[in-house]
């Protein structure tokens, strides 16, 4: 009767001709097949990298929104600074349109002699209040009449102008910055009709008596 001997382990059936290194084939072939898992990750790098365009994309628009929006907003800022302006000086001129007949009469005292004690005072103050809010006075007598500026309320002729020439101020205009509230109302003066032509026709038959004489 055989006796198992304790302490040993059966070892497997190993086929007739195979050596013990055919045994570790398996798990060499299991550890072969390994590189098949970098497939996975080309398509998980190439799903990141269309996540990553289309954030880009998103970012882009997201940006083109926002520049459009600082862009209108500057717009925006500069139409009502210009309409708060504009209001401003419609404002101001309307004041000062409405003071202007008291100018006048500051200026009447003013050549008859009778701008004196407190009037004075108070006229003054008035005026240098109008000039700080822009208000400036102008038409002098030999200007050059201009028809955007000056209003001609008289009219006649002097033989020693050579262009039509303001030669009174009847009423001084006012202007704030470039916008005039009030035209000067001057007497113009233009050249005598035919004065020049006669001078020439003296002139040229002065020359042609001339001529003779000195022959």
């Amino acid at each position: 009767m055989t006796e198992e001997t304790p302490g040993f382990d059966e070892k497997p059936d190993v086929p007739s001709g195979a050596t013990p290194d055919d045994a570790a084939e398996p798990a060499e072939t299991s550890e072969q097949e390994g590189p098949a898992a970098p497939a996975g990750d080309a398509a998980k790098i190439a799903g990141l990298t269309a996540q990553l365009d289309q954030t880009r994309t998103a970012l882009n628009e997201r940006t083109a929104d926002l520049q459009r929006l600082q862009a209108e907003y500057q717009n925006y800022r500069r139409r009502v600074e210009r309409d708060r302006v504009t209001v401003k000086e419609i404002a101001t001129a309307t004041l000062l349109t409405e003071l202007l007949p008291v100018l006048d009469d500051i200026g009447r005292a003013r050549e008859h002699g009778e701008l004196v004690g407190g009037f004075k005072s108070v006229a003054e103050s008035l005026e240098t209040a109008a000039a700080k809010m822009g208000l400036q006075q102008f038409g002098k007598e030999g200007e050059p009449f201009d028809p955007t500026i000056h209003e001609a309320l008289m009219h006649s002729y002097a033989p020693d102008v050579t262009e039509t020439t303001c030669v009174a101020v009847l009423q001084p205009g006012y202007r704030i910055g470039e916008r005039t509230i009030r035209p000067a109302r001057v007497a113009v003066a233009e050249p005598q009709p035919g004065a020049a032509p006669a001078q020439k026709e003296e002139k040229s038959a002065d020359e042609e008596s001339g001529g003779p004489e000195e022959g």
